[in-house]
């Protein structure tokens, strides 16, 4: 086991250290033709003064994320000149200034620097500010040239030993720009309320146009077209995820947690390869790998708490902390549903380092709530007596056979070892208020987290977990395209029915959760809105569903907090 998880981390040290790579020959022939894609459509975005005095312009919004006690990481874009679009490898550099204030229209500056951007990181800006006061509200922007940004707010999380009474954190995932509008974003921005929103994963897609499930039509068409491949591919369709406007609003009202899941990178990735990459046609998996993760910290507001990953830990007072995890990086490939080695000690999906970092971690803590963000669901899933018409799409959106079988090899189901160990380490040391959440599979989940499914519930939970479903992409009704809700009312109760654990699952809707956290419990109100192609969709609340103090098990709450 020690041996086979060494050779992977040091592969995929490997591939982190390549991170820092300048763009490759094959790069700069790809951002010609983005140049050429991008071109038009940006020029028309500019404003008057920028297509004709080649002022600066901020096209891509403003973000902050991973905050701190005593700050907040700053995010922008900036365009220099009409032709230096992102991934293009053009423009001069840029000197981009940043201030900090108390108040929106910034009487109160409290803290301003600059730094340049350049072609090296596509023109994009981070700014990593300290000195500011825990638990605040913050206003900032950036300027060039005498161009101001569109204005952020930013909170700071609480101090360290502060006794906070409550936080509440917007949850999302799986946000497919072809399949739909980001209408789940711009409800989340109106709320106002936020101290952060967590990302699960699927932020982006790598897919070529009409190559991911879109119910038989794109929506709105992405760029690039292709797959993207290289270090500028992957440059601009972050850059056309960052132009729709309720991703800008939501990111210019909260800061964002992000972890990344297989779609930053390509699908079903792990650390040697990858579902959707062919080695040699699409050049080397070591380059693509560490060009999508280029990418991703370019056009993130992402600390990486190592060089390459995204698991890190987050305190918020003395109320949660928050363990993310990075489960793409150091993981052994997936296997095949029904194959013996899913309980092979030598596979692992965290890797030995990681999963050491969770478990001290966990039994360090001294919050009251211990929350674990973790791309795919951690509850063990089979499969019972769907009917034939249904098992075949549920086959499909979890990767299965679709002859049927019982688990998802690419969850925590295709690596019982490691969350074997994990459980009993809750359990050895009697670790409570452990919280997963996590996202992936395109449905709404609450569930208990047992230590033996076979024997549940005698033989108890060790913790519980909140599965939000997707922004966009498919889920079940999308690809048996029927009425919403058609399928969840035949699926759901079978699935209960074979899965004790699962207390609700939604396969059919498309929104977003509400994570609220007292001392007394932690709840997660789950909302849906009324269409994903429709710009101006509304939202409704679907269920919240909570875990008390002290009880490691769901029960369902009857109204949002």
């Amino acid at each position: 086991m020690t041996s086979r998880r060494r050779s992977s981390e040091s592969s995929a040290s490997a591939t982190a250290d390549a991170n820092s790579f300048s763009p490759r020959r094959r790069s700069v022939v790809k951002a010609a033709a983005a140049t050429a894609v991008l071109a038009a459509p940006l020029a028309a975005a500019l404003p008057a003064r920028a297509a004709t005095a080649q002022a600066p312009a901020f096209l891509h919004g403003v973000a902050s994320g991973d905050p701190l006690p005593d700050g907040a990481l700053l995010w922008t874009r900036v365009t220099p000149t009409p032709e230096a679009i992102p991934g293009s490898g053009l423009g001069p550099d840029t000197e981009v200034g940043w201030a900090v204030a108390r108040d929106k229209a910034f009487s109160t500056v409290v803290a301003k620097g600059s730094t340049r951007a350049t072609a090296a990181t596509d023109h994009t800006v981070k700014a990593d500010v300290r000195g500011l006061a825990p638990a605040t509200d913050y206003w900032f922007r950036f300027s060039a040239g005498g161009t101001d940004s569109p204005v952020g707010r930013t909170r700071t999380a609480p101090a360290a030993d502060a006794a906070v009474t409550g936080l509440r954190f917007g949850v999302v995932s799986c946000s497919n720009w072809e399949a739909g509008h980001f209408s789940s974003y711009r409800h989340l921005a109106a709320r106002g309320d936020l101290d952060a929103w967590l990302h699960l994963g699927d932020y982006i897609y790598e897919y070529g146009s009409g190559e991911y499930g879109t119910r038989g039509r794109t929506v709105r068409p992405q760029a690039p077209a292709h797959e993207i491949v290289t270090l500028a591919d992957y440059r601009v369709r972050h850059a056309t995820y960052k132009t729709d406007p309720d991703l800008q609003a939501l990111h210019a009202k909260a800061p964002v947690v992000a972890i990344w899941d297989d779609h930053e990178i390509a699908n079903d990735a792990w650390s040697g390869g990858a579902e959707n990459h062919t080695e040699g046609a699409e050049g080397t998996w070591a380059a693509r790998q560490a060009a999508a993760k280029q990418a991703y910290f370019e056009w993130m507001p992402v600390r990486p708490a190592l060089a390459g990953t995204t698991y890190r830990r987050l305190r918020f007072g003395r109320l949660a902390d928050l363990s993310l995890l990075d489960l793409r990086s150091f993981r052994s490939q997936q296997v095949s549903p029904g194959n013996g080695e899913v309980d092979d000690p030598d596979r692992t999906l965290t890797g030995r380092a990681q999963l050491d970092w969770l478990k001290s971690g966990l039994s360090a803590s001294d919050t009251a709530w211990r929350l674990v963000g973790t791309s795919v669901m951690i509850s063990p899933l089979a499969i019972g007596s769907l009917p034939a018409s249904l098992l075949k799409p549920i086959a499909k959106l979890l990767g299965l056979p679709q002859e049927g079988l019982a688990l998802n090899t690419d969850q925590w189901d295709g690596y019982t070892d490691d969350r074997r160990e994990l459980l009993a380490h809750l359990r050895t040391n009697a670790i409570r208020n452990t919280v997963f959440l996590a996202g992936d599979i395109h449905m709404a989940w609450a569930n208990d987290v047992p230590v033996n499914a076979g024997t549940y519930p005698a033989s108890g939970s060790a913790a519980t977990e909140f599965v939000v479903t997707s922004v966009t992409s498919d889920n079940l009704d999308d690809i048996v395209k029927v009425p919403e809700g058609t399928v969840s009312a035949v699926a759901s109760p079978l699935v209960k029915a074979t899965n004790r654990h699962v207390h609700w699952v939604d396969t059919d809707r498309h929104g977003y959760g509400v994570l609220d956290i007292t001392s007394e419990r932690a709840q997660m109100d789950y909302y849906v809105v009324s269409s994903r192609t429709d710009p101006g969709a509304t939202s409704t609340w679907a269920r919240s569903y909570r875990t008390l103090n002290g009880t490691q098990r769901v029960e369902r709450a009857d109204r949002p907090v």
